[in-house]
């Protein structure tokens, strides 16, 4: 996929199994050109979530599309459902759980992009090829 797409479907790109959950990142710089923000669903399995973490460079937004779950910012635990909406700056650490029975899924957005390359590059990362 060339730089410049207009429409994405998920099954255009690569998704990003990990011990937690998948990632398809729909716009980044390489699929869309984008060269402000990167965004891309995330899916959380049941009872999963992942470690407090911080992005240095680039704020965050996550909004809820489905299911229910906690999300920390700094000290701040917030349950967290479809229609909710976090806003996370740049440095700031959080983390994301699922508290319900289904998958928690999520669209999340950085600004800059280039947190989701090193997610891509981590150790319990599979990816799986575009439409696979």
């Amino acid at each position: 996929m060339g730089d410049n797409q207009r429409f994405i479907r998920p099954e255009d790109v690569e998704t990003l199994e990990l011990s937690w959950g998948t990632i398809k990142w729909l716009s980044t710089p390489e699929t869309t050109g984008a060269e402000s923000f990167s965004s891309g669903v995330v899916v959380l399995k049941p009872g999963e979530g992942h470690e407090r973490h911080t992005h240095p460079d680039s704020e965050e937004v996550l909004y809820f599309l489905n299911g229910e779950g906690v999300q920390t910012v700094e000290d701040d635990v917030r349950e967290v459902a479809a229609g909710d909406m976090v806003y996370i700056p740049a440095g700031v650490e959080h983390s994301t759980e699922n508290t319900s029975w289904e998958p928690l899924r999520f669209i999340a957005m950085y600004g800059p992009p280039g947190p989701e390359s090193e997610i891509r590059e981590a150790p319990d990362c599979e990816v799986v090829p575009p439409g696979e």
